[in-house]
C-alpha cells in the first residue's frame, strides 16, 4: 500500500462522503500544482474504487496516487500512515472518539495535521495534552479547517485588516476592536456534523470540567466574547440569534495570538434568522436533540438516523452560505477616529463542497507555502497557522471576501 513512501499530503477518511470530495479536489488541483498525495482508510476495496475515480479525473495520476490502509483504532497503522506524510488531512470523525491517537502519531512522525472537526471537547483536549509536544517537534496541529471554522476565522481576520488599514502598530495597540458575525446558509446539515453534535451533547459534563483548565485571562490584552443576546438588527433586516458553535472560540484564540486585533478585542457570533417563529422552532429542535442525546438508547437511534451519504450533486449545487461581519474600531481618547466596516464571506455548499475545498487548500498551503507561513506551532487555529497565504488561497479558489461598506 506504499506506506513507506513519503507523500506531500495523505488524506485519511478518504472514502467517506466529504473525504471523497476532498480527494477529487486534490486530483483536480494536481493539474496545475506539483505535489504527491495518498488516500487512506480502513477498506482496501473502497480505496481502490476511489483511486479509479481520481485517475478518471486526471489520468496522469495513474501511477502516482498512494493507497494506505489504516484503522483509527490501531496505533501501529496510524503511526505507519503518519510517517508517510508531510501533511496529514483527516475527515474521519467523530474525532473525540478516535482522533487523538492520530494526532499523537503525527506529532511523533513530525507531520503537520489538519481536520474538519467542530467538536470543542476534542480540540480542547488536544490543547491540554498535545500542545507542548507539537511545539517541541515544530508541528502544526490545525483543527476546524472546514465550514467550522475557516469562513469565520478568516472572515474576522479580513475584517480586522479593513479596520486597521493605515494605522500604526502603536495605534492598534491602544485600540478597542469589536466584531460580530452573522451566519446564514442553505443546505442540509451533514450526517457527520449531526453525529458530532449528538456526541458532544452526550458529553457536556466532562467537557465543562475540561474547559476549566483553558483560556486563562491575558493580562496584557483583553480578549473576550460578547455577551450573547437575541436582537433585531436593522443592518441585516433580520434577527440575530446567538449561535453556540466552536467558531467564537477559534476566533478569540486567533485574536489572542495576534496584536493586530487590538489592545481590546471582543467577538459575538450569531445566526441570521428571518422570523421569531424560526428561532423558536430551532430552539425546540436543539433542545430535543440535547435531551435525546443524554440516554444511550435514544442516542444510538439518533446516530442511526444521521446518515453519511450526503446530498446529491444537484442539491449541493443549489446550496450556499454567507457570513456578514460588522466591525468597529475605536482609538482610546480619539472618538473622532472611530471606524466601522461591514464585510462578508460567501461561497457554495458549506457542509460538503466548500468544506472539502477548505481542507484541501489547507493541505496545499502547508505544502506549497511552507516558507511564507507564520512560525507558529502546536495546537493552533487556521489563522494562527496559515495567515495571509491561506486567505489568498481561499480568495483564488472562489470563496468571496468582500468589503460591503466602510464608514471611516
Amino acid at each position: 500500500m506504499i506506506a513507506s513512501t513519503r507523500f506531500d499530503i495523505v488524506l485519511f477518511g478518504a472514502t467517506g462522503f466529504t473525504g471523497q470530495l476532498t480527494a477529487e479536489y486534490l486530483a483536480r488541483a494536481s493539474f496545475s500544482a506539483n505535489f504527491r498525495f495518498a488516500i487512506a482508510g480502513r477498506s482496501r476495496q473502497k480505496l481502490k474504487r476511489l483511486q479509479r475515480r481520481l485517475v478518471s479525473i486526471n489520468p496522469a495520476l495513474s501511477d502516482q496516487i498512494g493507497m494506505i490502509k489504516a484503522d483509527a483504532k490501531k496505533p501501529g497503522e496510524l503511526a505507519e500512515m503518519a510517517s508517510a506524510a508531510r501533511v496529514l488531512l483527516s475527515t474521519a470523525g467523530p474525532f473525540v472518539h478516535h482522533g487523538e491517537l492520530l494526532v499523537k502519531a503525527c506529532i511523533e512522525a513530525g507531520a503537520h495535521y489538519a481536520d474538519i472537526t467542530g467538536e470543542p471537547e476534542f480540540v480542547d483536549g488536544l490543547r491540554i495534552r498535545c500542545d507542548e509536544a507539537a511545539k517541541a517537534r515544530k508541528v502544526k496541529i490545525i483543527n476546524c479547517c472546514g465550514f467550522d471554522s475557516i469562513p469565520h476565522d478568516f472572515g474576522v481576520f479580513y475584517t480586522v485588516q479593513q479596520l486597521t488599514r493605515g494605522l500604526s502598530d502603536e495605534a492598534i495597540k491602544t485600540s478597542n476592536v469589536a466584531v460580530e458575525g452573522f451566519v446564514s446558509a442553505s443546505g442540509r446539515l451533514s450526517g457527520g456534523t449531526l453525529a458530532s453534535a449528538i456526541h458532544a451533547f452526550s458529553r457536556v459534563k466532562s467537557y465543562l470540567l475540561q474547559r476549566s483548565d483553558l483560556d486563562q485571562p491575558n493580562a496584557a490584552r483583553a480578549i473576550r466574547p460578547m455577551l450573547p443576546k437575541l436582537s433585531k438588527r436593522d443592518v441585516l433586516k433580520a434577527w440575530a440569534c446567538p449561535f453556540p458553535t466552536i467558531d467564537p472560540q477559534i476566533v478569540l484564540r486567533s485574536a489572542a495570538n495576534d496584536p493586530r486585533y487590538g489592545g481590546r478585542f471582543t467577538y459575538g457570533h450569531y445566526v441570521k434568522v428571518e422570523s421569531l417563529l424560526r428561532i423558536v422552532g430551532g430552539a425546540a429542535f436543539l433542545g430535543g436533540l440535547f435531551t435525546l442525546a443524554q440516554f444511550k438508547t435514544t442516542r444510538e437511534w439518533l446516530l442511526s438516523k444521521a446518515g453519511h451519504d450526503g446530498p446529491s450533486d444537484h442539491r449541493r449545487a443549489k446550496s450556499w452560505f454567507e457570513v456578514v461581519f460588522q466591525g468597529e474600531l475605536n482609538l482610546e481618547g480619539k472618538a473622532a477616529e472611530a471606524r466601522e466596516v461591514l464585510t462578508s464571506v460567501s461561497g457554495r455548499d458549506p457542509g460538503y463542497d466548500e468544506t472539502a475545498k477548505m481542507l484541501a487548500e489547507t493541505g496545499l498551503c502547508l505544502v506549497q507555502d511552507a516558507r511564507r507561513l507564520p512560525k507558529v506551532y502546536g495546537v493552533v487555529t487556521p489563522v494562527m497557522a496559515l495567515g495571509q497565504p491561506m486567505l489568498n488561497r481561499l480568495q483564488a479558489s472562489g470563496i468571496q471576501f468582500r468589503l460591503l461598506e466602510d464608514y471611516r
